[in-house]
């Protein structure tokens, strides 16, 4: 899929550029950010477009967000990063609870779509996609699927959606602009 390999190759060299400048955390987690925002676009584009998606590449998608949400992204904001190059409001440290549970939030939900790849290796299926009428849950105050039994019995979708309220939640609450 072409599509993909541009995605992966955007990725690989924010990841590698972040990697020259390891010791600049603000670099570190604005490229983790970029690299999120870049697979999200290729999963979205699926849902778009039903007949674009690939199971491989649906999966590296939500492993990539997957591996850089919960605890990285936690450690990440663990220390107030001081810099004119960041975007982190200084609330983080004080609302140290709430932006740890997004920061795992986000990565049960793409959790929850990589085993939705695996479980659908050929097409996007109907039960991959939400049904009209369907309630979403979610929302701007980041409600969020309260166990793992109850978040796999969601379709991806609805689980994607989910990631993205818990993605603008936490932009909203913790991010400048």
């Amino acid at each position: 899929m072409k599509s993909g390999i541009i995605v992966r190759t955007v990725i690989f060299m924010t990841v590698a550029s972040a990697a020259v400048c390891a010791e600049d955390i603000v670099t570190v987690r604005q490229a983790d950010m970029k690299a999120i925002a870049a697979a999200t676009k290729s999963i979205a584009g699926m849902f778009k477009v039903p007949s674009t998606y690939s199971s491989p590449e649906f999966k590296w998608a939500a492993e990539l967000i997957r591996d850089k949400a919960g605890q990285t992204l936690i450690d990440h904001f663990s220390v107030e990063a001081a810099s004119p190059a960041s975007k982190a409001k200084p609330n983080i440290t004080e609302e140290r609870e709430r932006f740890d549970r997004l920061a795992n939030d986000l990565k049960s939900y793409a959790a929850a779509l990589a085993v939705a790849a695996e479980k659908n290796p050929t097409d996007m299926t109907d039960s991959m996609r939400m049904k009209p009428g369907e309630p979403m849950g979610g929302g701007p105050l980041g409600t969020h699927v309260q166990s793992e039994a109850e978040l796999s019995s969601i379709p991806a979708e609805h689980a994607f959606h989910l990631m993205l309220q818990t993605c603008t939640t936490c932009h909203v609450r913790f991010r400048m602009e």
